[in-house]
């Protein structure tokens, strides 16, 4: 039986496709058409997603949407109504999609890939439950998914048990952890669905010393509930998510250009603090409500590896499970699950151990690309390309890393990543001078081998999909400077020799020469690019940066 899951119409849009219960392929739109948090439908992601599966759109027995448009519809429409004459502007400029897409799913997957069958809408946080529960590893578990909004919830809890997912409460718009967040990151001068991870590396040089006047925004209750004083926000009512009247409170908003100041760190640094207090309320409620050892989370919010690594620290959980698509593209997966086991009664047989679903290149097609740009190339075997590879990075080198199948999420682990030496104390900046031109207070993450990660990090899971940001060790701080964040924590990847071999033998070899069992590790992409897919994409940044090394699979480019 296969199954297709789609989400789109908001952001990151994605695709994926399920066999017979096991998850073959899965990539977010925004890789193919080069689109940052693409919300375009997902055209290219479907014609990849049949391509791997090998089969063709006839050969699909249902598609599975991550939400209920028309329930949705009536939210958005309520709305406008509600915020007229301020939300004319909105309702004229997303009218038209709504009419021409978003209400006729069934007919624009007839029209757009030829799909005449059985269209099945989830819930929007059904669909995030299910993206984390039904593949996880636990056999019954509780479930907490949190994002800016669905359909009318924007936070919901249950559990699941076997091939049930249950959902028992809900809090709805426009009471919203993920509004509240993107509302303070316009605010503070990013942009919204691209820079609240900015805000949370903004909060590690700041003090949360506004807790009073959130307390005046946003009321939370012993449970974790909360309610957002409409009156500080500007939700469909033009184009800031805050008001004039949260302008007062917090003073002037900083624009794009500003300088950062102390007052923009603090306010960052009281955000993410809050967020982190409430969701621990929130986990600790929802263990005395479901009573279970294990909890799975999903949903935009819980890509904050902060909030997730004191929800493990300070509530009874003892395992916290985070599919690496935990934001709307995640979706694609929730669907597509819930429609094969919830509805059709299917057990589970399969587990997300790693993230490896999208697109790969074979060893003709590298030689090819590379040739044809003229660019001069070595090929190594396996071992003397790691060795060599990880001798170079400790003698500072940057090096694209493109091998094996993309990762599926927001996150390079391993596969399509730029790596560097965690050693080096001015690292950071030597990465952004070459490559990645960021914002000088953003960390950068290690990849660590499994069996030494307890050795480095105060880290109770493991974190394979870097998902958790937990303290450095104090005694091993000063070892590894590059990718220790200001506040002492890094966004750790636990790397598994069996979910990653070459990747893990590299980091083996870089352990062999420099006593570190990691090495630096973020997304190969230009800023404000996505992650590349391709190996024209791999190529094209090579050339645009100061990169030393690219590496595809056996083959090593230099420049």
């Amino acid at each position: 039986m296969n199954i297709l899951g789609i989400s789109c119409y908001y952001h990151d849009s994605a695709a994926c496709l399920i066999k017979d219960g096991q998850l073959i392929a899965a990539a977010q739109e925004e890789r193919f058409n080069r689109e940052k948090n693409s919300q375009a439908f997902p055209g290219n992601a479907i014609h990849y997603c049949l391509q791997q599966g090998d089969i063709s759109i006839y050969d699909v027995d249902y598609v599975g949407f991550h939400e209920k448009p028309f329930l949705k519809f009536s939210r958005v429409v309520k709305e406008h109504v509600r915020s007229y004459p301020f939300s004319f502007r909105n309702f004229i400029s997303t009218m038209p999609s709504w009419l021409d897409e978003q209400l006729i799913i069934p007919l624009v997957l007839k029209k757009k890939i030829g799909f005449n069958g059985t269209v099945l809408f989830v819930k929007h946080h059904l669909s995030h439950g299910a993206s984390s529960f039904l593949v996880s590893p636990f056999d019954e578990a509780a479930i907490i998914s949190a994002d800016g909004i669905g359909e009318w919830a924007t936070m919901v809890y249950g559990y699941g048990k076997a091939n049930k997912v249950k959902i028992m409460k809900e809090l709805h718009y426009p009471h919203s952890l993920g509004l509240l967040y993107s509302a303070v990151t316009t605010y503070l001068g990013f942009r919204s669905l691209r820079g609240e991870g900015k805000v949370m590396g903004l909060a590690g040089y700041g003090r949360p010393s506004y807790l009073d006047t959130f307390k005046k925004i946003v009321a939370v209750k012993p449970d974790g509930s909360f309610r957002l004083d409409r009156r500080y926000f500007g939700f469909n009512k033009g184009s800031r998510l805050y008001s004039r009247k949260f302008i007062r409170l917090f003073g002037r908003e900083r624009r794009p250009e500003d300088e950062i100041t102390e007052r923009h760190c603090d306010i960052a640094a009281t955000l993410q603090h809050f967020i982190e207090q409430t969701l621990v309320k929130v986990a600790n409620n929802v263990y005395k409500d479901v009573k279970m050892k294990k909890l799975c989370l999903a949903g935009g919010v819980f890509l904050n590896c902060l909030a997730n690594h004191k929800i493990l620290e300070e509530t009874p959980f003892e395992e916290v499970f985070i599919q690496p698509a935990a934001g709307d593209s995640g979706g694609a997966l929730g669907a597509a699950s819930y429609i094969y086991h919830v509805l059709l009664g299917n057990k589970r047989n399969y587990k997300m151990s790693h993230s490896y679903y999208g697109p790969e290149y074979s060893y003709n097609q590298i030689k090819r690309a590379v040739l044809n740009n003229n660019l001069s190339l070595r090929e190594l075997n396996s071992s003397d390309l790691t060795h060599y590879v990880a001798k170079r990075i400790s003698e500072d080198a940057i090096v694209g890393w493109f091998q094996g199948r993309m990762e599926f999420g927001p996150r390079a682990l391993g596969n399509r990543s730029v790596l560097a030496n965690p050693c080096n104390p001015r690292i950071k900046d030597i990465l952004n001078e070459k490559v990645k031109h960021r914002e000088p207070f953003r960390p950068y993450a290690p990849a660590v081998l499994e069996e030494r990660m307890h050795e480095f990090f105060k880290l109770k899971n493991t974190s394979p999909f870097m998902l958790l940001a937990a303290e450095v060790k104090r005694e091993k701080k000063n070892l590894i400077p590059g990718v220790t964040h200001v506040d002492g924590t890094a966004r750790v990847q636990s790397v598994n020799k069996k979910q990653n071999f070459l990747f893990w033998e590299l980091i083996k070899s870089f352990e062999d020469i420099t006593g570190i069992p990691m090495v630096l590790n973020t997304s190969f992409n230009l800023h404000g690019e996505p992650i590349v897919c391709s190996l024209h994409d791999a190529i094209e940044c090579f050339k645009k940066t100061h990169m030393d090394l690219l590496v595809m699979g056996n083959f090593v480019v230099e420049k």
